[in-house]
């Protein structure tokens, strides 16, 4: 079966295609469009249809609209609330079930040929859950989702087993996790849907001085739910303006939110541990892009393994809507082959858009090689290599790299992304080295997990140390990405160092860089030293 999933609901408009079961492609919309998470110009409401990234699904297995077996939509119009009167811009929640309603009539004109009825309606938590545990290495897990909300819902508990599924609890808004999240973040000056990541960092600047006041607001209902009582932020701090400096308070206050999601999180686990004795918990959601929360649970949690989509937001429910088609269909679907699911270019193709941008390069004889040169020196390399990355995660395909092992390093990629100076950068190092330094759940390829610095490495790698101690880390594997293990390999040579910095290849409120020519422009605005675009190799001209 051909089956292309689409989200395109609340945010991070993506597409992914599933072919016999094998995840062939996905993208989110932002890379093609260049607007971050998809949000058009539009106040009222975040819809916007992946139709650049559904056609380049298409087009990357060959195939025309009309060779699909059926469209997987992640959101189903008929568990939403209905509307009750006129549906106008103000009354934007009719209006996303409204458009949703003529999804079909919307793909038929983006996507020529498109039989409208083979477009299928899967549930939003339902295809979040989908793309949790079809894409898992695991043949039987619990799978929990947790978001701002879906039709009705903000979260999910069920068991799959081979290839079906039970729901064992779900929790009706306004009751959530999500929601309560966002709350705090816009209290704190952040943007409500999108910068809840700058809440998680900021938290560990601080203590938890509210978490009594907040177990008694936000408290789990022993069904393997929760209640969330509204909360007056207003009472444990002013709000911060955008423009404001942050100060003790603002960092209390997002440790305190962060503190007691993570115990919700460890009940909700052991609730439904208890229902299913199963060792492996998968997740998705939004509320599953937070490492810090995993890795709690990964620690003090029931279930000996717990595994997270890696593009578990919004963009996932593309995938897991597909998957979900594709098993009722009759097919197996098969785990996802990884994260670099993305667009990729030819040699040939890279240098042509090199000698039509009319900028110097070299071909040196190992691109790894010479990236690893231009690290040990402390220069900032921009990383364009193979297939871009499917979430929010840059795994060495679409990244800004740069030396460890100088404190200042932090600061300056902080500066060259125009972010804010307490948020941390990542350690990306060999998959068999990681336990040498770090202390979790390991391998991590995903960057899903906060892990312990050891004391003694501390030091050494200072610029990928949060002020907790703690590190984002990605593990390398040579099978998987053996160009990525050969330029890390060349800088421990260089260095005695086996890891690298990664960050995102993009800068402040733009998407990750996804075309060539993103990333010929992020490097000609950007005070970046090299750009290691494919096997070619473009330095930084200064000034005579």
């Amino acid at each position: 079966m051909r089956v292309l999933g689409i989200n395109a609901v609340f945010h991070d408009p993506a597409a992914a295609l599933v072919v016999d079961g094998v995840t062939v492609a996905a993208a989110e919309e932002e890379r093609f469009s260049r607007r971050k998470h998809g949000k058009p110009p539009v106040a009222f409401s975040t819809w916007e249809l992946p139709e650049a990234a559904a056609r380049w699904c298409l087009e990357r297995a060959g195939l025309e609209p009309g060779d699909l077996d059926a469209v997987a939509y992640s959101y189903d119009p008929d568990l939403a609330p209905q509307p009750n009167g006129d549906v106008t811009a103000e009354n934007w929640e009719p209006l996303r079930t409204l458009y949703t309603r003529r999804a079909p009539l919307f793909l038929k004109t983006a996507l020529p040929g498109l039989d409208p009825d083979k477009v299928r309606f899967v549930p939003h938590h339902v295809a979040h859950a989908a793309s949790a545990h079809y894409a898992s290495p695991f043949e039987r897990s619990s799978v929990m989702v947790l978001d701002g909300r879906g039709e009705r819902a903000s979260y999910l508990a069920a068991r799959y087993d081979n290839g079906s599924h039970r729901v064992l609890a779900t929790q009706e808004l306004p009751h959530s996790l999500g929601l309560l999240y966002e709350e705090a973040t816009a209290h704190l000056g952040f943007r409500r849907s999108s910068d809840e990541y700058k809440v998680m960092a900021l938290a560990s600047y601080g203590e938890p001085v509210w978490l009594d006041e907040l177990r008694r607001l936000v408290v789990p209902n022993g069904c393997g739910g929760f209640t969330v009582a509204p909360i007056d932020w207003s009472r444990f701090c002013p709000p911060r303006r955008p423009d404001e400096e942050w100060g003790p308070e603002h960092a209390n206050l997002a440790a305190s939110v962060q503190a007691r999601l993570e115990e919700m999180l460890l009940a909700l686990a052991a609730w439904l541990h208890g229902e299913t004795g199963d060792r492996n918990l998968t997740m998705a959601g939004g509320v599953a892009l937070n490492c810090v929360a995993n890795s709690k649970l990964w620690e003090a949690g029931p279930f000996d393994d717990v595994w997270v989509q890696p593009a578990a937001g919004d963009a996932g429910t593309a995938l897991g809507a597909a998957l979900q088609v594709a098993r009722e269909l009759g097919d197996e679907p098969e785990p996802m082959p990884g994260a670099a699911l993305g667009r990729e270019w030819s040699d040939d193709e890279l240098e042509h858009r090199l000698r039509t941008a009319k900028v110097a390069y070299e071909r040196p004889a190992s691109i790894a090689d010479a990236a690893a040169e231009a690290l040990a020196a402390d220069g900032i390399v921009a990383w364009f290599q193979g297939r871009s990355e499917y979430g929010p995660r840059a795994l060495g395909h679409r990244s800004l790299l740069a030396h460890p092992g100088r404190a200042e390093n932090l600061e300056r990629l902080n500066d060259v992304k125009g972010r804010e100076q307490f948020r941390p950068v990542a350690p990306m190092v060999l998959e068999e080295r990681a336990q040498e330094m770090f202390e979790g759940p390991l391998p991590s390829p995903y960057m899903l997990f906060v892990h312990r610095v050891k004391p003694e490495w501390r030091d050494r790698i200072p610029a990928v140390v949060h002020v907790d101690g703690t590190a984002r880390i990605q593990t390398v594997s040579e099978r998987d990405e053996p160009l990525v293990a050969a330029m890390l390999r060349a800088f421990e040579r260089r260095t005695g160092l086996p890891v690298v910095v990664n960050t995102s290849l993009n800068t402040a409120g733009r998407p990750m860089v996804d075309d060539p020519r993103d990333a010929l422009e992020c490097f000609g605005s950007a005070p970046v030293d090299a750009l290691a675009l494919g096997p070619f190799l473009l330095r930084r001209e200064t000034g005579g």
